[in-house]
């Protein structure tokens, strides 16, 4: 069952600054994306630069256990890292979209084309095949272009450079290739839209950021040639975050932009040219990457998004011996071999690095994955949870938080909120410490939030069902006494007494919840109160 399979439902597409689907209704993507499969990615595999990219990487398997096994090899890894039960898991969590990433030379038959490779165009299709069963909408994304839109690891790229904007035939390969895809699936309603280019330029090839738009276009137009009815959506420059170059609007009206967000602050300055541009151009934004990272911040950023009503998509869902992603691949034994390996150490005997790299494939499948439910629970605001005080919501005074006299602080995070945000003595005790450096993002003990009486921050989960659960307060009383009340929408739920300045937890019993999204509001009635987060569950 998909909690939230209602909502995909006939062709994705853009009406002004919001998304709707075939019924009319608005929708917001929440999806996970498909990171490592078809363009597997070095640092997924826990793998050095020798291996960061997938020519280096088939490279190793192919030098380690020969052709013949290495075809196998990667047979098997198409077929089972991504598997049906991957997608009917993301589709149980209460995802509703995928994001593929396609690696161009995966789809060509030679590096150089132009005829495409029918084995490949069939994982494709198999995928899209389980998400109309599940009820999953796809986002296609061209991740790795022909030549390289990048000029780094995450594309494939032979020599470190652009080459997508220094080949003439390379653009031209590109076109074709979003034609034919075009084409495949002009019909595929579960297709939610056509992601033209990952992350194209950073910032140090800049000087070929004028070809973006204009190649856009010319994708755009050979698109519309043989489909008319899915929507297109266009990155910034530099790892997405640049949209500098959407100077113009195309004429484009079914028409996303998209933005990456990692590490950096999760507050709405962070990402107010999106929301500038998106009010400028009358359309929908989308957070198509953002992740690596910890818990608590993922708790933040993926609130900010909701709050403001922006589509996003979490990288990644599996990944090698990591505790940031929901899928954790066990890492085989003797793995640490193949990694010396790459870094110019002893090669391993062909048996025994196929024993390791087989053992891999079997640690791919999702039934042999360490699963992180904690990880998926941050992303959806799913009890049980523990959110740092910081992340109250983002939709503005009022209705995300009340403060009787706003204050002034240079943590260069919520600065316009006006709510007391402060460092704990614990982090001011640290080597090292200077709150000028930025937020580093690493422990949600770093930052709480003092309350003064009357004050209040709005919190949000959201129940799978109709439940009571177990409300705690880390908290503490500045001046000896404090009282806190916690309320679920209007109706006071009860209070907590603290005495002393000392952190201390406090825990409300069975306090229902409805099914779907709560608001739970913890105000200061007697303070002032310190708040460093409050957990559900």
């Amino acid at each position: 069952m998909n909690l939230n399979g209602h909502e995909v439902d006939g062709f994705l597409k853009a009406e002004g600054r919001k998304l709707v689907n075939g019924a009319g209704q608005e929708i917001l993507l929440r999806g996970v994306g498909l990171g490592s499969w078809l363009l597997p990615e070095g640092y997924m595999w826990r793998f050095p630069e020798a291996g960061d990219r997938p020519r280096r990487i088939e490279k190793m398997v192919h030098d380690l256990i020969g052709e013949g096994k290495a075809k196998q090899f990667w047979d098997t890894y198409y077929d089972v890292y991504i598997a049906e039960a991957d997608i009917r898991r993301i589709a149980e969590e209460g995802f509703n979209s995928i994001r593929v990433p396609i690696n161009a030379r995966s789809l060509l038959q030679d590096e150089i084309g132009p005829a495409f490779d029918e084995r490949h165009l069939a994982l494709i299709d198999r995928v899209i095949d389980w998400c109309r069963t599940y009820r999953l909408y796809v986002v296609l994304d061209l991740h790795g272009a022909p030549g390289g839109q990048t000029g780094a690891n995450i594309d494939d790229s032979l020599r470190d450079q652009p080459e997508l904007f220094t080949d003439e035939a390379n653009k031209r390969l590109t076109v074709e290739m979003w034609r034919m895809l075009a084409e495949r699936y002009k019909d595929e309603w579960i297709v939610a839209g056509y992601d033209l280019l990952n992350e194209p330029l950073p910032e140090y090839f800049a000087m070929y950021n004028d070809q973006i738009m204009p190649l856009y276009l010319d994708i755009i137009r050979a698109i519309r040639e043989v489909d008319d009815k899915h929507m297109i959506i266009l990155e910034g420059a530099h790892w997405a975050t640049d949209w500098s170059i959407f100077d113009k609007k195309p004429d484009e009206g079914n028409l996303m932009l998209q933005f990456h967000k990692y590490w950096n602050n999760p507050d709405t300055a962070s990402i107010q040219k999106f929301l500038d541009k998106r009010d400028e151009w009358n359309v929908p934004i989308y957070m198509g990457e953002g992740g690596e990272n910890n818990i608590e911040w993922y708790i933040g950023a993926f609130r900010l998004y909701e709050d403001h009503d922006i589509s996003w998509n979490f990288w990644t869902w599996k990944k090698l011996d990591t505790i940031n992603s929901p899928c954790s691949v066990n890492m085989p034994e003797g793995w640490d071999k193949l990694v010396s390996y790459l870094e110019g150490g002893a090669k391993p005997e062909s048996s025994e690095a196929e024993r390791i790299l087989w053992a891999y494939l079997d640690n791919l499948r999702i039934e042999a994955c360490t699963y992180h439910s904690k990880v998926v629970h941050a992303l959806l605001f799913r009890p049980a949870i523990r959110i740092p005080a910081i992340f109250y919501g983002y939709r503005g005074a009022g209705i995300s938080y009340g403060v009787q006299q706003p204050v002034s602080h240079e943590l260069g995070f919520r600065s316009d909120d006006g709510t007391d945000i402060r460092f704990t003595d614990s982090q001011r005790e640290k080597p090292n410490f200077h709150p000028g450096r930025g937020l580093a993002w690493e422990a949600d003990e770093w930052l709480h939030v003092r309350l003064a009486p009357g004050d209040w921050l709005a919190y949000e989960v959201n129940a799978v069902s109709e439940a009571d659960y177990a409300v705690t307060l880390r908290a503490a009383a500045p001046e000896g006494h404090a009282t806190a009340e916690i309320a679920i929408e209007a109706e006071v739920a009860g209070r907590a007494e603290l005495q002393g300045n000392d952190w201390q937890t406090v825990t409300i019993c069975d306090v229902s919840f409805s099914h779907g999204n709560s608001r739970i509001i913890v105000r200061a009635v007697e303070g002032p109160l310190s708040l460093e987060w409050i957990a559900v569950g």
